[in-house]
C-alpha cells in the first residue's frame, strides 16, 4: 500500500531545509517516493493563500476545486510513497495583515487530503506539521516579516499581538481533530533531522536513506540588523524603493567591514 505524506509547514519550524533538500532529492528518491515541492503545485498553494486571509476560514470552492485537480493530475504511484512539502499547504504565515493564527489550515489540509483520498483510496495518508517552541517562534516570525512584508512593529508589539498564535500545539491539534488521518508533530527543537522523519513516514527504506547527501541547512538564524529594517518599514512607503532599500542593505553593511 503506498503513503501519502503532506508536509504543510508550520510556517518558520525549521522547514526551509528539508523542503529544499526533498526538491533536489527527486532523482535519487524516484524509485521510492514522488516528490512534489512548492515550485510544483503553484495553482493550489495560490488558493491556499488566498483562503487564509478570509477572516472565517472556510472551504472556498477555488480550494476545493484546485485540490481535486491537482490530485486528478498525479499519475499513479505503483506502489512509491507520495511526498508534498510547502508551508503554504497551511495557508499564510500569521503575522501578515489580517492573519493572526493558522486558524486556515484545518480547512485547507481537510480539502487536499480528501481530493488525495478520493485519488488514491487505498493509500495511507500522513500529516506532518512540525512545531517550535513560543519565544523562538516569535522571534523567528517577525525577523521574517520585517524582512519580507512591511511591518512596522518592534519585536515585543509583534510577540504580544501574535501570542496566541505562536501556540503550534494548539494548532495541531486542531488540525488533526478534523481529520480522518494521523498527524504527526516533530518539534523543532527535538528533531535535527526533519527529512529523516519525512522519509520514514513514506517508508523509505533505511538503505535508500543513508545514501542521499546530507542538508544544507537554509535560513540559519544570523545576527541581522533588526533596527535596519525596522527604520525601512517605517519610512519608506512606496512598496518597490522599499525592497530595494532591504535589498542593498546586506551589500552596504559587506562594503563596510
Amino acid at each position: 500500500m503506498s503513503r501519502i505524506v503532506i508536509h504543510a509547514g508550520f510556517h518558520k519550524t525549521g522547514t526551509s531545509t528539508p523542503q529544499a533538500w526533498l526538491g533536489a532529492a527527486r532523482g535519487p528518491l524516484r524509485p521510492h517516493a514522488k516528490i512534489v515541492p512548492a515550485r510544483g503545485m503553484q495553482a493550489l498553494l495560490h488558493a491556499c493563500r488566498a483562503c487564509s486571509t478570509l477572516p472565517e476560514p472556510k472551504s472556498p470552492a477555488k480550494v476545493a476545486a484546485r485540490a481535486e485537480a491537482f490530485a486528478r493530475g498525479i499519475a499513479g504511484l505503483k506502489g512509491r510513497a507520495l511526498i508534498l512539502s510547502a508551508d503554504a499547504l497551511s495557508g499564510h504565515p500569521p503575522g501578515r495583515p489580517g492573519i493572526d493564527s493558522c486558524a486556515a489550515a484545518p480547512v485547507l489540509l481537510a480539502e487536499l487530503t480528501a481530493a488525495l483520498a478520493r485519488r488514491f483510496p487505498r493509500a495511507a495518508i500522513h500529516v506532518a506539521l512540525t512545531t517550535r517552541a513560543p519565544g523562538p517562534w516569535l522571534r523567528s516570525a517577525h525577523r521574517e516579516h520585517l524582512r519580507s512584508a512591511a511591518i512596522t512593529e518592534d519585536a515585543a508589539s509583534f510577540a504580544a499581538r501574535l501570542r496566541p498564535a505562536a501556540d503550534l500545539s494548539a494548532a495541531e491539534a486542531a488540525v488533526a481533530a478534523g481529520l480522518p488521518h494521523p498527524v504527526h508533530r516533530p518539534p523543532l527543537e527535538a528533531t535535527p533531522d526533519p527529512r529523516a522523519a519525512l522519509l520514514r513516514l513514506a517508508g523509505v527504506p533505511d538503505t535508500a536513506r543513508a545514501a542521499l547527501p546530507p542538508p544544507r541547512h537554509r535560513n540559519a538564524a544570523r545576527p541581522a540588523a533588526l533596527d535596519d529594517l525596522l527604520h525601512i518599514n517605517r519610512t519608506i512607503s512606496d512598496r518597490a524603493a522599499r525592497r530595494d532599500a532591504k535589498t542593498a542593505r546586506p551589500r552596504q553593511a559587506a562594503g563596510t567591514r
